[in-house]
């Protein structure tokens, strides 16, 4: 694929997740430093899901957070957007943020939307009672790009929209994106993140998925075990939240305050068609994205990964193992803490890092990486204040 390395980028400024740590930023950064798992076991009287447990939001209510104006049917999806967005452009003293202003965008990620409004949609439309008596108000939501345009919306950013979608990978496309206009004069500054939702609906597709996954893998090795190294659908655990930054040029940063959190220096992406080529697709994209920043693979001092240990995880600790040989950075992962987040998993990846840069718990050239079967294969490179280039 075309190398996507972008020389003389902006900066990420600033940042807010709403995670199964908590609504806030500052629960993410203690849940994160203090390594407490956020998984909590699943009620089956509530949730008809094949799975035991799951990393949910935790006292998330749209119109408890939000307000009651314009909620009336807002999905949980948008809301946890639209709140993300609020966070971010909210300073310390509840005012917004300074040079923020109706000309910024925003790039969010997402898998397809609310997979459980668009099932909740079609089947009003098919069991209401003529002429097929669906809720109105309710259509926005089954599209992919509801997120985006509510979170405009209510927040007043009138810059450029868009929703992208790469599977894990998506933060860092939502990241490549927003660069790109931000490089191009489009917007002075730009709003990029990802958002993922748990529902009944995204449980059972994704169990499918996970299972038809391990039926190809047995009929690959030619074997009728059935444990194959994906690992069983109902062991997985899903998680949900928002991850958001602020990506703006360095001196509009400075003239109001903000100090560089991270400096993304390149991209690379590629693609992996099974399991078996995470490890050279990973290795290839790495080796190009240090060759193309000057980074020699000795001077990263840490690794954000994509995938807990074992299964897919395993293949992209191989490629790891690979590019650095026996230098071992930092190890920073969330994904065992709070769940699989699906197309949010690499924005939670960034956040990651720069919620542990400011806990000064880790500095200079940091890998972030994103691998899965049959999709997106990415790294991007962050340098981080603390290893002689960035700003304090």
């Amino acid at each position: 694929m075309t190398p996507a390395t972008i020389p003389g980028s902006p900066v990420i400024s600033a940042w807010s997740a709403v995670s199964p740590w908590g609504l806030h930023r500052d629960a993410f950064t203690a849940g994160l430093t203090s390594g407490r798992r956020a998984v909590v076991p699943l009620d089956p009287e509530e949730w008809d899901v094949p799975f035991h447990g799951a990393g949910l939001v935790p006292d998330f209510d749209v119109r408890a957070v939000l307000g009651r104006k314009g909620t009336r049917s807002m999905d949980r999806i948008t809301g946890m957007a639209v709140s993300a967005v609020g966070q971010l452009l909210t300073d310390d003293a509840e005012e917004r943020l300074g040079g923020v202003g109706e000309r910024t965008g925003l790039a969010l990620g997402t898998s397809m939307g609310s997979a459980q409004s668009m099932m909740d949609f079609t089947r009003d439309s098919l069991t209401s009672s003529r002429p097929y008596l669906v809720d109105p108000a309710r259509f926005p939501n089954t599209v992919m790009n509801c997120a985006a345009g509510r979170s405009a919306i209510w927040h007043r950013l009138r810059g450029p929209n868009a929703t992208v979608a790469g599977g894990r990978a998506t933060g860092l496309l939502s990241l490549r994106y927003a660069l790109r206009l931000c490089k191009a004069g489009r917007a002075p500054a730009m709003l990029c993140g990802a958002v993922e939702e748990f529902s009944r609906a995204r449980a059972w597709l994704e169990w499918h998925a996970r299972r038809d996954t391990a039926r190809r893998d047995t009929a690959r090795r030619g074997t009728a075990d059935t444990g194959a190294a994906v690992g069983a659908p109902e062991d997985r655990v899903l998680g949900e939240g928002a991850a958001m930054w602020l990506l703006e040029h360095p001196e509009d940063a400075a003239a109001h305050g903000r100090r560089t959190l991270a400096t993304p220096l390149g991209l690379e992406f590629g693609f992996a068609r099974d399991e078996w080529e995470i490890r050279p697709a990973l290795v290839s994209c790495v080796r190009r994205l240090l060759e193309g920043t000057g980074v020699d693979a000795d001077a990263v001092t840490a690794v954000a990964g994509s995938q807990p240990r074992g299964g897919e995880g395993d293949a992209e600790r191989a490629a790891l193992a690979e590019v650095f040989g026996d230098h071992r950075p930092q190890d920073i992962g969330c994904a065992e803490a709070i769940g699989d987040t699906c197309a949010a998993s690499a924005a939670f990846q960034i956040t990651s890092v720069l919620a542990l840069a400011g806990a000064r718990t880790v500095e200079g050239p940091v890998l972030v990486t994103s691998a899965e079967p049959d999709g997106v294969v990415g790294a991007a490179l962050l340098r981080l204040p603390g290893d002689g280039q960035g700003a304090h």
